[in-house]
């Protein structure tokens, strides 16, 4: 959910990947390479939902109830990075075949979706336009902005507006939902403008029909009851201040790393052109191994969103095993390298010169 308007710098008479031509040899081996490896393991997705559930509110708890602070901290940071995993497998029901997982998203929901006020529907009917081939990169693609071709002051705004998320999800359930329930008129407002986890300000929402918009009333009803019962009861003392705003410290915390880890996913190099699928690939970011930090920035095979965007239907637990068949009989002047990076510092760097230099 983004509201934000950021300013463009100078750009170049052209897109710099927007004219890149489809390199068939690296598509081919693709596709032809990953067949084998698109059916989703339940077991892995389950236990990596619950363990990250287990592990960050039992952090969480753990922050609230200690008393020293460097515990607190150190708990809270837990927490932070257990629940951002959690929270980062929305990704995955975008993707994934539900018939493949059955339950797995009313299980989600139920322990990140509500809880966290991020229900699944916030990214569902979303993150699909992102891969849409003639949308990428372009003013219809909800995920998407130039920022390399904007200023410099753009990008500090653009990770820090996300430690405010918390408080906006509590307005956006806990006031917005209940009293757009009695007004058509904000009702689409609130559809259209502050029902989605995107990035671009331009982008407005459909309004849901049929089995889409009975799951999304289902989901928004139970997650304006929790934020409403958050609120009620941290006003009344039941539920500590202290409680509440750790809460809230957590879920900023989780927002600010996944923010970031945005701000990596992609160069952000085109303004406006339809993409070829090699152009987009190259506009998009591998961090593989031996780096060892993504595991925890960018969890749930995030690592690997350039390859993500060349196989979007491989699920998370098989793109090291993609990514390693590739580079086995990839020649070395292959496009595919072009997408692998070292690590976060190199990325924001890279991002922040182009900046600089009103690219």
């Amino acid at each position: 959910m983004n509201t934000m308007t950021l300013d463009r710098a100078a750009a170049p008479a052209q897109p710099v990947r927007a004219i890149v031509a489809d390199d068939k040899a690296m598509l081919k081996a693709a596709a032809e390479l990953t067949r084998d490896l698109v059916k989703p393991r339940p077991g892995i997705y389950w236990a990596d939902l619950i363990a990250s559930s287990l592990v960050g509110y039992g952090a969480l708890a753990a922050a609230i109830a200690v008393s020293s602070t460097a515990l607190a901290i150190v708990a809270g940071v837990v927490a932070v990075l257990a629940l951002y995993r959690g929270m980062s497998m929305i990704h995955e029901l975008t993707h994934v075949k539900h018939a493949a997982l059955p339950g797995f998203r009313s299980a989600w929901n139920a322990l990140i979706g509500v809880p966290m006020m991020i229900p699944s529907f916030m990214y569902e009917g979303v993150h699909n336009l992102h891969h849409a081939k003639t949308r990428y990169g372009t003013s219809e693609d909800p995920e998407y902005l130039p920022l390399a071709l904007m200023k410099p002051w753009t990008l500090p705004v653009f990770i820090l507006v996300s430690a405010l998320a918390p408080v906006g999800l509590l307005i956006r359930f806990g006031v917005l939902a209940p009293v757009s329930a009695l007004s058509p008129k904000l009702r689409a407002a609130v559809v259209a403008r502050y029902s989605a986890l995107s990035i671009n300000p331009h982008f407005r929402r459909r309004m849901p029909h049929g089995e889409e918009k009975a799951r999304w009333d289902r989901l928004e009803a139970a997650t304006a009851a929790w934020a409403v019962a958050l609120v009620v009861l941290t006003a009344t003392g039941v539920i500590p201040l202290k409680a509440f705003l750790i809460f809230l410290a957590v879920g900023s915390g989780v927002a600010l790393i996944n923010q970031v880890r945005t701000l990596v996913a992609h160069l952000w190099e085109n303004e406006g052109e339809v993409m070829s699928v090699t152009a987009q690939y190259l506009d998009s970011v591998n961090v593989p191994p031996p780096a060892l930090l993504p595991v925890l920035w960018a969890p749930i095979g995030l690592r690997y969103h350039a390859l993500h965007h060349l196989l979007p239907g491989v699920p998370y637990h098989a793109l090291g095993e993609a990514h390693r068949r590739l580079t086995a009989v990839l020649e070395p002047g292959s496009p595919y390298y072009k997408a692998n990076y070292k690590g976060l510092p190199g990325l924001v760097g890279k991002l922040a010169t182009a900046t600089m230099r009103g690219r």
